[in-house]
C-alpha cells in the first residue's frame, strides 16, 4: 500500500484551512521550524477507513512494516492516523517464512523515532529541492521539467559522459598479430597453436589504445612509445615473416580469486542488468514479488552480512552439490563498509533456514532466473577460492618482441557456481581459460601466420543502468533503494533515452544540467550530495540535529531559497534554453515542442525542428546542414513517381525520416507519406524503395472466412498485417524477418493471422491449459501465464486465478464463474454494466480517480506528478512500501 500519509502532491489535496498560506503549495511551513503538512491521499482513504474499522474490534495493534526508514515512517504515520487505544507493538522481519514471522512476533520493539526523524528530514529536503528549483526550470527552460536532489546529479553524470564522447578525438594505430605453433607437435589433449601480439620494436614499446590522449587523438605527451602506421606495420611484417622465432622469457604468476559478497540492492541491480538485461525498476519489481512469496529475504538493503543460519544453509548446499573440497575452510563473514548502510540487517539471499535450489522452487521464466542469480551468488560466497596461474610468454624475432598471455584454472573453487556476467558457470570456465603449449626459454616455435592489424581508439562508454548505479553508489549519492525509481524518472521525464541498454541524455538534459552547473553548482556536485547523505545518516544515529541542518541548507545566507532569489533575475531564459555543442555552428534551443535548430542566413533567421529520436550524441554538422537545408530549400528529391509523375521526397520529421509523394499545396494539404522501416538510413533510400513504401498500406486481398480486407503496413512498433473487420474489430500480427512488409503475400499473411496472438504479460502465446469453448461466444478459453500469475481471458476481460488455485485442477466451469464475477465487478475495456449516463461531475471525478490510479507506483518507486495549479511545485518522490 505504501505511505498512507504524505505531503500534498497537488493543490486539491491542500486542506481548506491552510490554502491561503504562502507555504501551502510547498507543503512545508519553513517559518514554523519546517513543520510538514501531512494529508491522506485520495487513493489511500479507503484503506485508512478499513484499518480504523478493523481496529475497533482488535485487542492489540502490531505494526509490521519494513525495517528501513520508509517502513519505520509508515508505522509512525499509522499511529498518528489510527490513534489506537489498545497495546501497540512494532514487529520487524526480513523474510516471509513461518519460522521468521513466529520469531518476529516474540521479539517486537518500539518505533525508532530517530529513524522516523531521519526519513522525515529526507522527505522535507527532497520537497524543498524539487519544489524550489523546478518552477525556476519552468520559467527559464520549459514547462513540466523537474529537479531532484539525486536525480539532477545522476542526469549530470550522463551529460558529462556525453560531453566527453563529443570531445573525444579518435586515434589510429597498427600492430602485428602472429599465430605460432610449438616446435614439436603437441601430444593429444595438449594445446597447439597460440597467438602472439607485437609489443616492442628495438626495445621500445609499441603504442596501443591506452597511450592516446582522448581530447587530441594523438599520443599523450611524455609517452616514449613507437606509433606504427599501416605502411610501417606492413614493412615490419615483410622484414620478419621468414625469420626464426625464439622464446625469450616465460613468467608464471599464481593468482587467487575470492568470491564476491552476497547481493545488496545495488549489486543485484547491476548484475541483473548485465546478465539478464533487466532494468533497475524491473529487477526490483521481480525481487519484491519473490520476497512477498517467501522465496528471498528483504530486497532493499545496503548490507552484505549473512546470518549464521544463512551461512549454515549456504555451506550445506556447497557440501551437497559440489563436495567438501569446494567449501571454504572457514565460514566467510562479510561486513558492510558503507557508514550509511541501514536498509536491512542482511544481504539479499534465499529465504529460510535451508535454501531451495532454483529447480525446487517451481518458479519459471524471469522469476526463476532472478532467484537462480541470487541463489548462486549466495552459495558461491561460502565456497573456496579459485586458484589460477597467469602465464606470459615473450617471443623474439629479429628486434621485434611478441607477447602471448595464457590463463590456467588450477582449481575453479566458487567459479563452479557463479561467474559474474555469465549465465552458465561451466561454459564460462572454459571461456576463461587460455591454455598455452608447454614451452621453455630457448624454444623455437614455428611461424604459421602473421598479419598487420589496424585499430582505432574508442570514446568513453555510455552509462548503462548497471554502470550508473555503480557510479552513484561509489560516489555516495543517494541510497540504493531509490536508484531504480531515480533512473525511471530520468527516462520518463525525457532526460535520457534507453537505447540498446545505454542511457543517452537528451537536449533537455544538457540545458538543465548547464543551468544548474552555472548557477547552483553544489546541487549537482557528487561530493556535496554525498556529504548531504552522510549528514542524513548522522541524523538517523543522533549524531546530528535535523532542524539546524535544514535551516542552514534552505534559509541560511547561502541557503537554497536565498540562492534562487538572487539568481533568478540573473538567468537569461534565452541563454538557458540554448545548448552549446562542440563543432555545431547553429544554435540548439529548447522550445515548447522540443529541441530545434536556429541559424542565421542571408534570408534571415532559420529554425528547423530536431527529430525526437535524434540525441545530442548523433547531431553532427552533416545532419545540421541537412535539417536547415530541408527548411530553406525544401526536401531532397529522389525522383518522379513512375505512374503519377509527382516528385518523391525524403524528409526528416519529428518522429524520424520518411518519404513523401508530391508537394504540399492548397489542393493537397496532406500528401501521402510513409515512414522508413526501423534501422533504414535516409541516404540508403532509392526511388524504387520509396515507390514501394508509398504503396502502404498494401491491400493483400480478402480473408476467405470473413470477406474482410487483409493489409500490410508499417506502424509505430514495426511492420504488421491486419485483418480489418470494421466494427467487429481488427486482428494484428507482427511481421518478423525474413518476411518483408513490401513483399509479403496474402497466403503468408493468412498463415500469420492463423497463429495464436501474443498475450499481454505472457512469455509465449502457448496456453498453460486449454479449457474449452465459451458457451455463448464459442471463443476458446485458456489459462495463460501472465506477469502476475496464471489468468483466463475472454474478449477484453482478464481474470487472475486465486493464489491457491492450481492450473491442473482449474476447469471450464471455474473459468466461466471467475469471468462472470470479474465482468460484474466492471472488469474489461467495455463492460456493459457501466452506465453511460454519468453527469459531467461524475465523469470528472472518475477521470481524476483513474489518473491517480495510473500514477500510483510500485513499491518504493518514485513518480513525478504535475500539480493542477500553475504555481504548484513539481512532484516529489512518493516511495511505496508494504504495510
Amino acid at each position: 500500500m505504501g505511505h498512507v500519509r504524505d505531503l500534498p502532491s497537488s493543490a486539491e489535496e491542500i486542506p481548506e484551512a491552510v490554502k491561503g498560506e504562502k507555504w501551502a503549495q510547498l507543503g512545508v511551513n519553513v517559518e514554523a521550524d519546517f513543520e510538514p503538512l501531512y494529508v491522506v491521499p485520495k487513493d489511500k482513504k479507503k484503506i485508512v477507513k478499513e484499518l480504523k474499522d478493523a481496529l475497533k474490534e482488535a485487542t492489540e495493534l502490531i505494526l509490521a512494516t519494513d525495517e528501513d526508514r520508509e517502513g519505520e515512517s509508515i508505522s509512525w504515520h499509522l499511529l498518528q492516523i489510527l490513534k489506537p487505544k489498545v497495546p501497540i507493538k512494532r514487529m520487524v522481519f526480513h523474510e516471509i517464512t513461518r519460522e521468521a514471522i513466529r520469531d518476529a512476533l516474540t521479539h517486537c520493539r518500539d518505533i525508532d523515532n530517530r529513524v522516523v526523524q531521519a526519513q522525515e528530514t529526507r522527505r522535507i529536503l527532497d520537497r524543498l529541492v524539487g519544489y524550489t528549483l523546478s518552477p525556476l526550470l519552468w520559467k527559464k527552460i520549459a514547462w513540466g521539467l523537474s529537479a531532484g536532489r539525486v536525480q539532477s546529479v545522476a542526469v549530470r553524470l550522463l551529460v558529462r559522459r556525453e560531453r566527453e564522447r563529443r570531445a573525444f578525438r579518435q586515434g589510429s594505430y597498427w600492430d602485428l598479430k602472429a599465430t605460432l605453433t610449438p616446435p614439436k607437435p603437441p601430444a593429444k589433449g595438449q594445446a597447439g597453436a597460440f597467438e602472439a601480439k607485437l609489443v616492442t620494436v628495438g626495445n621500445v614499446k609499441v603504442a596501443n589504445g591506452s597511450d592516446f590522449d582522448e581530447n587530441t587523438g594523438q599520443i599523450t605527451a611524455g609517452r616514449r612509445v613507437l606509433l606504427l602506421n599501416e605502411e610501417q606495420a606492413r614493412a615490419l611484417l615483410d622484414r620478419i615473416q621468414n625469420k626464426p622465432w625464439t622464446v625469450g622469457n616465460i613468467e608464471e604468476r599464481p593468482v587467487t580469486r575470492k568470491p564476491s559478497p552476497p547481493f545488496t540492492t545495488s549489486t543485484l541491480q547491476q548484475e541483473a542488468n548485465r546478465k539478464l538485461r533487466l532494468g533497475a525498476r524491473e529487477t526490483m519489481r521481480i525481487a519484491q514479488s519473490l520476497y512477498e512469496r517467501g522465496f528471498i529475504t528483504y530486497m532493499r538493503t545496503d548490507s552484505v552480512h549473512l546470518s549464521e543460519q544463512a551461512i549454515t544453509a549456504a555451506r550445506s548446499c556447497v557440501q551437497e552439490l559440489y563436495g567438501s573440497e569446494y567449501l571454504s575452510p572457514q565460514p566467510r563473514k562479510y561486513t558492510t563498509k558503507s557508514k550509511g548502510a541501514q536498509e536491512a540487517h542482511e544481504a539479499i539471499r534465499p529465504a529460510g533456514s535451508t535454501f531451495r535450489t532454483p529447480q525446487q522452487t517451481g518458479l519459471d521464466g524471469i522469476d526463476f532466473r532472478l532467484y537462480d542469480l541470487i541463489w548462486k551468488r549466495t552459495v558461491a560466497s561460502q565456497m573456496a577460492d579459485s586458484r589460477q596461474t597467469h602465464v606470459t610468454v615473450i617471443t623474439q624475432v629479429e628486434d621485434a618482441g611478441f607477447r602471448s598471455s595464457g590463463k590456467r584454472i588450477d582449481f575453479p573453487g566458487f567459479l563452479r557456481a557463479y561467474v559474474e556476467g555469465s549465465d552458465d558457470p561451466n561454459a564460462a570456465l572454459e571461456d576463461q581459460e587460455v591454455i598455452l603449449p608447454a614451452l621453455k626459454v630457448g624454444d623455437k616455435p614455428n611461424w604459421k601466420d602473421l598479419e598487420a592489424v589496424g585499430h582505432e581508439t574508442q570514446p568513453p562508454a555510455r552509462y548503462t543502468e548497471a554502470s550508473l548505479v555503480k557510479m552513484l553508489e561509489s560516489e555516495g549519492v543517494g541510497r540504493p533503494s531509490t536508484y531504480a525509481s531515480i533512473i525511471g524518472t530520468i527516462v520518463d521525464r525525457g532526460y535520457a533515452k534507453l537505447i540498446a541498454n545505454a542511457l543517452i541524455p537528451t537536449f533537455t538534459a544538457f540545458a538543465v544540467t548547464t543551468l544548474l552547473e552555472t548557477h547552483f553548482p553544489d546541487l549537482v556536485d557528487t561530493g556535496f550530495t554525498s556529504r548531504m547523505e552522510q549528514t542524513l545518516d548522522e541524523i538517523a544515529t543522533g549524531e546530528a540535529k535535523w532542524l539546524p541542518y535544514l535551516q542552514k541548507f534552505y534559509i541560511g545566507e547561502t541557503g537554497l531559497a536565498t540562492q534562487v532569489k538572487e539568481q533568478e533575475n540573473q538567468i537569461d531564459a534565452k541563454v538557458a534554453r540554448t545548448v552549446v555543442l562542440e563543432n555545431i555552428t547553429a544554435k540548439v534551443c529548447i522550445g515548447k515542442y522540443g529541441a530545434y535548430l536556429e541559424s542565421e542566413s542571408e534570408e534571415g533567421q532559420v529554425k528547423a525542428s530536431i527529430p525526437q529520436d535524434l540525441t545530442p550524441a548523433d547531431l553532427d554538422p552533416e545532419k545540421v546542414e541537412f535539417l536547415l537545408k530541408q527548411k530553406t530549400e525544401g526536401p531532397e528529391k529522389l525522383g518522379l513517381h513512375p505512374e503519377t509523375g509527382e516528385p518523391i521526397y525524403v524528409l526528416i520529421g519529428n518522429y524520424g525520416p520518411y518519404v513523401q509523394l508530391g508537394d504540399v499545396s492548397e489542393t493537397n494539404k496532406k500528401p501521402k507519406r510513409s515512414s522508413l522501416p526501423k534501422g533504414t538510413d535516409k541516404d540508403s533510400v532509392t526511388l524504387d524503395m520509396a515507390v514501394s513504401l508509398l504503396t502502404l498500406p498494401r491491400l493483400l486481398g480478402t480473408h476467405p472466412e470473413t470477406g474482410a480486407k487483409v493489409q500490410a503496413n508499417l506502424g509505430m512498433y514495426g511492420p504488421y498485417v491486419v485483418h480489418d473487420q470494421g466494427k467487429v474489430g481488427k486482428d494484428y500480427r507482427s511481421i518478423k524477418p525474413p518476411d518483408d512488409v513490401l513483399t509479403i503475400t496474402l497466403d503468408r499473411a493468412l498463415e500469420l493471422l492463423s497463429q495464436p496472438k501474443a498475450v499481454r504479460g505472457s512469455k509465449s502465446a502457448t496456453p498453460l491449459k486449454e479449457l474449452g469453448a465459451h458457451p455463448e461466444s464459442g471463443e476458446m478459453l485458456n489459462v495463460y501465464d501472465g506477469r502476475y500469475g496464471p489468468y483466463v481471458k475472454h474478449g477484453d476481460i482478464n481474470a487472475s486465478l486465486a493464489k491457491d488455485e492450481s492450473v491442473e485442477n482449474f476447469t471450464l466451469q471455474k473459468a466461466l464463474d471467475l469471468l462472470a464475477a470479474k465482468e460484474a465487478a466492471g472488469g474489461g475495456k467495455s463492460s456493459k454494466s457501466k452506465k453511460s449516463t454519468k453527469t459531467a461531475a461524475a465523469k470528472s471525478e472518475t477521470a481524476t480517480e483513474k489518473t491517480a490510479a495510473k500514477k500510483t507506483t510500485a513499491k518504493k518507486t518514485t513518480v513525478a506528478k504535475k500539480t493542477t495549479a500553475k504555481k504548484a511545485a513539481t512532484a516529489t518522490a512518493t516511495k511505496k512500501k508494504t504495510t
